[in-house]
């Protein structure tokens, strides 16, 4: 069976700047194919994402945050477990699972920034919708072979 709906998991840390991920990825994928989640924090989507992969209703998730160095903690370590978490929830249901996560050392809550950064999800947000119909029509290929 050929999935045509795609999950898109969204932070809510930077929301304004977030949310334009989910429009880039609507630009390629129809929003009426995309079930929208949010989560208070990039931590919390790997665990969204495994449910959602287990439900089997989903050719692709799709995991949008903004993680920025708060100068509290190293920003590094809750990126690299995001990343990890996402790609093990991928291996582990067979469901692929896109990050659309940006790390940036040198973010400053500007207009100018935010700007720059907001364009920069919506591209994001196109790429891992492209990701996400690339792996999906190859994954039926691989199956029709």
């Amino acid at each position: 069976m050929t999935h045509t709906r795609y999950a898109f998991i969204k932070a809510q840390w930077h929301a304004d700047i977030v949310d334009q991920a989910l429009n880039g990825f609507t630009q390629a994928i129809p929003a009426d194919q995309v079930d929208v989640f949010d989560v208070p924090g990039a931590f919390d989507m790997p665990l969204l994402a495994q449910e959602l992969a287990k439900t089997g209703n989903y050719a692709a998730i799709a995991c949008a945050a903004f993680v920025v160095d708060g100068g509290i903690y190293r920003h590094d370590f809750v990126a690299q477990a995001v990343v990890d978490g996402l790609m093990r929830v991928g291996l582990d249901t067979g469901v692929p699972v896109l990050s659309v996560s940006l790390t940036p050392h040198q973010y400053q809550e500007t207009d100018h920034h935010n700007a720059i950064y907001r364009d920069h999800f919506v591209q994001k947000g196109q790429e891992a919708a492209s990701a996400a119909l690339m792996i999906t029509k190859s994954r039926a290929a691989a199956k029709a072979a």
